[in-house]
């Protein structure tokens, strides 16, 4: 696994031996950034990179001209190598690692920066199998409804096996794609509008 591109462009990641956390591969991430690249990012944006593993999304965004980055990842070993990573990048000033459950935190903004433009929400895939109103995704959909501009792109990866609404709250989706066994699924937040949080 490498930053695929930008600044950082062949730098190898450091991974656990084990594949617990999920890493996306280079031809997917080359794809995903993309289809990114027509809503104009990650160039100059606020980014969080939520359930980051060892931080491969949120590093090739940093590469790609991205100005900020928050890592949130819970997991004590892969935290460490997120670390490493981003220490070997040299990316330290441009991001921030929270050690938490990205589902009671979401994205928690450094008080400095921005709200975020772009969010990469890549969960354990056992996690998100129910994905409908009142599940745990729901729920971190509604966390970032605080932390995201308006206008901002929500990327959430899943299994090919499911589903995700087409709307949870102010977040609509614009595109579904299917790699392998993974899908990728971009919502963009609408301005909030209290008649229709309502309904």
């Amino acid at each position: 696994m490498r930053i695929i591109a930008g600044s950082k462009r062949g730098m190898t990641l450091l991974s656990p031996k084990t594949q617990v956390s999920r890493p996306i591969t280079d031809r997917v991430k080359e794809s995903l950034f993309s289809v990114l690249y027509k809503y104009d990012l990650p160039a100059d944006a606020t980014v969080a990179d939520v359930f980051s593993g060892v931080g491969s999304l949120g590093l090739e965004a940093l590469s790609r001209g991205a100005k900020w980055v928050t890592f949130v990842e819970k997991d004590f070993n892969i935290h460490a190598i997120l670390k490493k990573n981003i220490e070997r990048s040299g990316f330290v000033k441009e991001s921030k690692i929270i050690r938490a459950n990205a589902f009671t935190t979401g994205a928690p903004p450094n008080p400095r920066q921005d709200a975020y433009d772009l969010v990469f929400v890549d969960p354990p895939y056992a996690a998100t199998m129910n994905a409908g109103e009142g599940s745990a995704l729901a729920g971190l959909m509604d966390i970032l409804i605080d932390q995201m501009k308006t206008g901002g792109i929500a990327v959430v990866r899943t299994s090919h096996e499911v589903t995700l609404l087409d709307r949870y709250g102010p977040f609509q989706i614009a595109e579904r794609r299917r790699w392998g066994t993974m899908n990728v699924n971009i919502f963009t937040k609408r301005e909030c509008n209290t008649s229709e949080n309502d309904e």
